[in-house]
């Protein structure tokens, strides 16, 4: 299968992936708004890496657990993200489909390259037994594909409820995400799926929302606003890149930063879209 250089899926996700999230700040400036608060700059930045801090630690102290509870958050948020824009209907029923759907993303490189993904694992601190051997009954017992039927169900049935032609993004997305894991290593699948399919539509969504009349006023304003907390990250990954090659490998370093470095931001940012989102709701 094919495989690109590890630094270049971070530099990828550092640039592209990362930036779908770096307008945070904007969301954090709206919900302290809505609460009241003020000290913005301070309390939300100090409270965002706090969280991000809070999850690394998680991470050291008990790693397979924190991975675990990190897949599960990430199969719903990337189920949810990508598919909210085509559902009108906020129900308990699609959000349990969100999860369904997104699970894909994690089921796929487990189902073409099981081995090369129990590598990565192992490489991010994770060190219980038990969790292997379960990985391996899973796999051996046909789960994994089970579960890959299960999340094809859930797509159809997303696509087929209140029926619309802009549904097809669904089928895309899901042909997508077994075609570029069938084809490439579960790195390179993640980068071109997290970069290109999931973080590309959200930042054109945003670009939208900053501009709806002109998209290229929208990615001026967008690329503008987002400089700051990608620049953050960046230097952040960066300083942790350099502390952890000290002690591991180049590839190894790498894979570390990329994985539990996205956990970090992906808590915050899950936190954070939700009291928004929830707050907003009770304003209306």
């Amino acid at each position: 299968f094919l495989t690109i250089s590890p630094l270049i899926c971070l530099l990828l996700i550092l640039i592209i992936g990362v930036s779908h999230g770096s307008l945070d700040n904007l969301k954090g400036k709206k919900l302290f708004q809505i609460f009241g608060i003020k000290n913005f700059f301070f309390i939300f930045y100090l409270s965002y890496i706090l969280i991000s801090i809070i999850v690394v630690i998680f991470w050291i102290i008990i790693p397979s657990i924190t991975l675990v509870t990190f897949l599960i958050v990430a199969s719903h948020h990337f189920g949810k993200e990508d598919t909210q824009f085509l559902i009108i209907e906020n129900s308990y029923q699609n959000q349990l489909l969100f999860f369904l759907k997104g699970m894909l993303v994690i089921l796929a490189p487990m189902y073409f390259h099981f081995d090369e993904t129990v590598s990565i694992f192992k490489l991010l601190l994770i060190e219980n037994e038990s969790f292997y051997k379960f990985l391996n009954m899973i796999e051996t017992n046909k789960i994994i594909l089970f579960s890959i039927i299960l999340s094809t169900f859930s797509s159809i049935t997303l696509f087929t409820k209140n029926f619309e032609l802009k549904k097809f993004i669904i089928f895309l997305d899901y042909f997508s995400i077994l075609i570029i894991n069938y084809f490439f290593t579960p790195l390179v699948a993640f980068t071109i799926y997290f970069c290109f399919l999931h973080s590309v539509r959200h930042s054109i969504s945003l670009m939208f929302e900053l501009d709806k009349n002109d998209l290229i006023n929208g990615f001026k304003i967008f690329t503008k606003k987002a400089l700051p907390l990608t620049i953050l990250t960046a230097t952040f990954c960066l300083i942790g890149f350099y502390l952890l090659n000290t002690t591991y490998s180049f590839d190894s370093s790498i894979l570390k930063i990329i994985f539990i470095g996205l956990a970090s931001l992906t808590f915050p940012h899950i936190l954070l879209e939700y009291l928004l989102e929830k707050n907003e709701k009770q304003r209306n």
